[in-house]
């Protein structure tokens, strides 16, 4: 049995004792339709293989860091009427983040990385009220999509069950897909109002109306190649950036 320490949940109590990990990363999804032909875990799948990938790398480097089980559920206000769609408020996502973050407080954790693959959620105002409850442990989070310009690895990246989606999980594992021929054309509904196409108002989508397949963007270009390029570069740009935390002096952060 070959195990992989930088993964909680295939590893043991053996080689967590017998290691010092020095950033915890919580991968935190959500459970939601994305078009016909992706399965409802996309954003969990995502999140996890990403924050392996990016761990695994580190752990090349020297950096040993853990990656905790995913949180499945995210915020899905927009979608309650789409069935199995699975919400947890933004409430809700403070009270488990908290316990989270207490138990790692308790056993000593200094460092903890947020790898966010969910739209919906936001921890940052989350982060802003625990930060000072657990002034020990350095929050951070990050939104994995948002890291490169997806332009430059996909003809229309779409934002939810489009092509970079759609892309990813060709790489990562295929079979839990349908055919793309079989999914929607992802095409979605916008505002009328001018504030909020512009982008300087916010307000939330309501998901039945803006998309007869759940989808926002075409999935029809992708290949599995082009997952492969982004994911690849991604997981090393974030990989960098944990590197960089774990060598940071947390009493000295800023210059």
């Amino acid at each position: 049995m070959k195990t992989k320490p930088y993964l909680l949940s295939e590893t043991n109590w053996k080689t967590v004792k017998e290691n010092e990990y020095e950033i915890a990363i919580l991968p935190w999804g959500a459970t939601e339709a994305h078009n016909y032909h992706l399965p409802y875990g996309i954003d969990n799948i995502q999140s996890d293989f990403i924050s392996a990938e990016a761990a695994r790398i580190c752990w090349e480097q020297g950096i040993k860091t853990i990656v905790l089980p995913c949180v499945p559920y995210g915020v899905n206000t927009g979608q309650l009427d789409i069935p199995y769609t699975i919400n947890l408020n933004p409430s809700t996502h403070f009270c488990v983040l908290e316990d989270i973050i207490e138990s790692l407080h308790y056993q000593g954790t200094e460092k903890l990385v947020i790898v966010n693959g969910h739209g919906g959620n936001d921890f940052k105002q989350i982060i802003r009220e625990l930060q000072p409850r657990y002034p020990e442990i350095f929050i951070c989070t990050l939104d994995w999509w948002k890291i490169l310009d997806n332009s430059a690895y996909f003809a229309e990246p779409g934002d939810h069950g489009g092509e970079m989606e759609t892309c990813n999980l060709l790489f990562i594992d295929p079979d839990l897909m349908l055919p793309v021929e079989q999914a929607g054309n992802g095409k979605a509904k916008k505002f009328k109002l001018k504030g909020i196409r512009e982008g300087w108002v916010w307000a939330q989508r309501e998901w039945t109306k803006i998309s007869e397949d759940t989808g926002v963007g075409n999935p029809v270009k992708a290949t599995s190649e082009k997952g492969e390029k982004f994911l690849r570069d991604v997981t090393h740009k974030i990989a960098e950036f944990l590197v960089e935390l774990a060598h940071a002096d947390l009493d000295d952060l800023y210059e």
